[in-house]
């Protein structure tokens, strides 16, 4: 969430009256510090505790902390329900829904999305399912779709964070309606975005709201706006994060279409993720380089032209999406730039920007960004990548323990980046920033995935970080001590309550002791 889309709000549905907002959160903030507040979703449940080897304590351990306050205090809130329940599908209790951070009182589509998928779909079902929610709305014949908005390139990870819920809660109610949801969106946005030539989707890259972060063109320095579409032909690029989050999107409505019983919807729709992957792999992979391209121009005087620029989203994304094959992903893994304090957006800088005024977009660190590659390294196996993007995000952190929305990549100071000749603001308590780092947590440290039938563990223990106990998880009605020993990402042995076997099963109720030992 940037400040560049809450600027370009009025195109946008959720709009709170002023004031009402004000109180809205005031109430929410003010219940978050009253003393023995639980978190909303979890009534009479504690949240997890961590406890690292003692060498990583204090770093890694107080990051964690200072994120599950993040998320389930400071920027879990009240909303109102006239505004945002526009589904009918919000609940009350909890009436609480998580916003996008200090600066930004609403949750926002692709926020909402990304913070769910994150972490909260898992540590604040309930409360996660509300905000799923809150971005969607029904169309004039009663069904379900996101909310539509100036932003469409950023809608379908909806789709994706509903599957995640599903799959971590096994909500079927949920699933039913999110599937409805998830597939009207992925149908419209087809039919108005998609390139036949190309077989891309059309529309900026995610986030990428602000013009900062594309080259010259589609920059026009002599247009003063922020916003992306307000400069020429950038609603016709084809990018990689977003062309990855598609194919995502694609099968994560196909999981959903064989939950509610559509196959022959499902087997359709796992058909063009194929096509899909195949179009992404001969347009945007760079076999020179082995890595992808930022993006191809869809019209002006460089139309079909692949900007070679490195985008840390879209490379996070093509491994955590199922788009890069395994000798890709080792390769890009491999490949991909890193500043002193993260990976970035996009490198190098683009004209106009350099390292005493990096671009908002561009050469600059968004924790969020850092926690979905730090992720996709887990995946492709590189426990060292792993382990320095968690030290990168963990390293940003403030004395005061709060989650900036962005960070000069050179000097890790908090630095909101250059757009429109003038420096921005970061802001303060930022959701994606908190959450993306559970996410390297939770599904990188722990290597949590979840299923139908159950949680499995594939984690990745840097050398000296270990032994590593996350206690008192709560996951569906079960609560359960995680223990990881040893390093790297091989599992020598796993047990659950003593018994061998590296997944929990989704029926289990009451606490249950997991314990994994890596060589």
């Amino acid at each position: 969430m940037s400040a560049d889309e809450r600027r370009h709000g009025p195109a946008r549905r959720h709009i709170l009256r002023a004031g009402a907002v004000a109180a809205l959160s005031a109430a929410g903030l003010a219940a978050a510090a009253a003393p023995g507040f639980t978190a909303p979703g979890r009534t009479g449940a504690g949240r997890p505790r961590i406890e690292f080897g003692r060498s990583q304590e204090a770093l890694l351990g107080g990051a964690y902390r200072a994120a599950l306050d993040n998320l389930l205090d400071i920027n879990t809130v009240t909303y109102d329900p006239a505004e945002y329940n526009q589904t009918g599908l919000m609940t009350d209790p909890p009436g609480v829904f998580i916003r996008a951070g200090g600066g930004y009182e609403q949750p926002w589509t692709r926020d909402a999305s990304v913070n769910s998928w994150n972490a909260a779909s898992l540590l604040s079902p309930d409360v996660a399912r509300n905000t799923l929610w809150s971005v969607c709305r029904r169309q004039d014949d009663g069904t379900l779709i996101v909310q539509q908005d100036n932003q469409w390139w950023d809608q379908i990870i909806w789709a994706i964070a509903a599957r995640d819920h599903h799959l971590t809660t096994g909500e079927h109610e949920f699933v039913t309606d999110a599937h409805q949801a998830a597939l009207n969106t992925l149908r419209l946005n087809r039919d108005r975005h998609f390139n036949q030539e190309y077989g891309l989707f059309e529309g900026p890259a995610f986030m990428q709201d602000g013009i900062a972060g594309y080259p010259s063109p589609p920059y026009d320095p002599a247009n003063g706006s922020s916003f992306v579409l307000d400069h020429p032909d950038t609603d016709k690029m084809m990018c990689l994060s977003t062309n990855c989050l598609y194919h995502a999107a694609y099968l994560a409505c196909a999981d959903m279409a064989e939950v509610v019983g559509d196959r022959s919807t499902a087997g359709e729709l796992r058909g063009t993720a194929v096509r899909l992957r195949t179009a992404i792999d001969s347009r945007l992979w760079r076999p020179e380089a082995d890595s992808y391209g930022y993006f191809i121009h869809g019209a002006g005087e460089r139309v079909g032209q692949l900007e070679t620029y490195q985008e840390g989203n879209g490379l996070a994304f093509a491994v955590l999406c199922g788009v890069a094959s395994p000798s890709q992903t080792r390769a890009l893994l491999r490949t991909t730039h890193r500043q002193p304090h993260g990976v970035v957006n996009v490198y190098p800088h683009f004209s106009g920007f350099d390292d005493e005024r990096p671009g908002r977009h561009g050469v600059i660190v968004w924790p969020m960004t850092v926690g979905m590659w730090g992720h996709a390294a887990a995946v492709g196996g590189r426990v060292d990548l792993f382990a320095r993007a968690v030290t990168d995000l963990a390293g940003l952190q403030r004395p005061d323990g709060r989650f900036w929305e962005i960070y000069n990549a050179d000097t890790g100071a908090v630095d909101g980046g250059w757009q429109n000749e003038r420096q921005w603001d970061s802001e303060e308590d930022q959701t994606w920033s908190a959450t993306g780092y559970l996410r390297l947590i939770h599904q990188g440290l722990f290597g949590m995935r979840f299923g139908r039938g159950g949680l499995r563990f594939t984690p990745s223990l840097p050398p000296g970080w270990g032994p590593v106990t996350l206690r008192d998880l709560t996951y569906r009605d079960m609560t359960l001590d995680v223990t990881l020993t040893g390093s790297g990402n091989r599992v020598a042995s796993a047990t659950v309550d003593g018994r061998r076997t590296d997944t929990v099963p989704a029926g289990l109720r009451g606490r249950h002791h997991v314990r994994i030992a890596l060589a």
